[in-house]
């Protein structure tokens, strides 16, 4: 690998997909340990005797936590590449899994969902820095690449916890540390192939391209695309957070039959997912982000009002419509923003894992309340904030920085302001 990374120049088409496959690999491995938590709130909620407020705690612990820290770890990894952080990541979530599976009380739950947290934080990032580097040119197909294995990963966990966790009790979650353990050597190996880039790249000239926009116009595009990932994601967390309960509840669903039906919409999130990056770079990602968010609204506002059969083919969708919004967002923020690839991931990744958190934890609060099938009903108007794209700039032109000056921006981080 280091071989090939030695001729980052002239860097063929298998290298690329190669190191892509590995970061979405790792993508699926880490949100498979991710979902996992979520997986198995209703197991904990038995054994714990948990109400639904420290279940939304719970998500909070966890997301909140990548939040925080995902968005300081992209800035400073931006002027400070941190390649050999992948495996460390990893080895943070691999902890986590291990206060899950051996937890006696729940500060120790709390414990785990944050060092989960924590290796998110730090891989989100990187990899989607090595995505970009390894797209050639196709940012937002890389980006969807990257993005479906963790859409995969997540699906997975329920799938995962209804045939092995649930039968098989809490204790079985310590084998998916053989998981980790797998994405810490993948990690490594990409963790080389991205070292001996950077060096490779050192001596060339970066082409870098520029908008002409103000600043004060990227700001506000930035914070249009960050209240529409909270849309997006307010809404994914109720899902992931509580749709079992509501299966089970409206419906009288098993654990593994309510899991099943998770693993659905997962899923589904995950062909949207594949189909929002090429979409964005044939149509342009801001058609997407209209087509995505707004798009939702008909569906999410008939969900809480059908039967069994309607509510499957309903979730369906709404996760492959809500979730094709993701790459284009990402990739749009990142052209407003040029040079900053590790402070946008940060952001966007950071702000989906921490809105959705604090989201569950205030529909937790409200479920108690009011049931958990009013949650749905409230969250359904929440696709409604894609009116907001409205406010987005149109694509801009894009003209390439001089050579001088784009070897200037690599060299000193004098990256564009947000």
């Amino acid at each position: 690998m280091p071989q090939i990374a030695a001729h980052a120049a002239e860097r063929s088409e298998r290298t690329t997909w190669f190191v892509l496959a590995g970061v979405s690999l790792c993508h699926m491995l880490n949100d498979v340990m991710q979902s996992l938590l979520a997986a198995i709130y209703p197991l904990l909620k038995a054994e714990f005797a948990l109400q639904f407020w420290q279940i939304g705690l719970l998500t909070f612990a966890f997301q909140g936590t990548a939040s925080l820290l995902q968005p300081a770890v992209g800035a400073f990894t931006d002027r400070r590449p941190m390649p050999m952080s992948l495996p460390v990541g990893m080895a943070s979530s691999l902890c986590g899994l291990v206060a899950l599976a051996l937890a006696q009380d729940y500060a120790v739950l709390v414990a785990g969902a944050m060092m989960i947290g924590v290796g998110s934080a730090v891989f989100h990032p990187e990899a989607s820095r090595v995505a970009r580097m390894a797209s050639g040119g196709r940012y937002g197909t890389a980006q969807s690449f990257f993005q479906v294995g963790g859409n995969a990963g997540t699906a997975l966990g329920p799938l995962l916890a209804a045939f092995i966790v649930v039968p098989q009790g809490r204790g079985s979650i310590l084998w998916f540390t053989l998981l980790a353990a797998l994405g810490i050597i993948i990690l490594s190996r990409v963790g080389v192939w991205y070292s001996s880039y950077m060096r490779a790249s050192a001596g060339r000239k970066i082409a870098v391209t520029r908008h002409g926009l103000s600043p004060e116009r990227v700001r506000m595009a930035i914070v249009v695309l960050a209240l529409l990932t909270f849309s997006k994601n307010i809404y994914t967390a109720s899902i992931t957070s509580y749709y079992t309960f509501f299966l089970i509840e409206k419906f009288g669903l098993t654990q593994q039959q309510s899991q099943l039906m998770l693993f659905l919409f997962l899923a589904a999130m995950a062909v949207g997912v594949v189909l929002g990056g090429p979409l964005g770079d044939r149509f342009r990602p801001l058609t997407v982000i209209w087509i995505s968010v707004l798009g939702a609204l008909p569906f999410t506002l008939l969900l809480p009002h059908v039967g069994l059969v309607a509510t499957g083919i309903l979730t369906i969708i709404i996760g492959i419509v809500i979730a094709s919004a993701f790459p284009a967002i990402v990739v749009f923020a990142q052209e407003l923003v040029p040079g900053r690839v590790g402070l946008i991931a940060g952001i966007f990744f950071g702000f989906a894992f921490g809105m959705g958190g604090i989201a569950a934890a205030v529909l937790g609060v409200l479920a108690d309340q009011n049931g958990v099938e009013f949650v749905y009903r409230l969250c359904a108007w929440m696709p409604l904030m894609g009116v907001l794209a409205i406010f987005l700039p149109r694509r801009a032109a894009m003209t390439a920085i001089p050579a001088a000056e784009a070897r200037a921006v690599a060299t000193t981080g004098d990256q564009p302001e947000i």
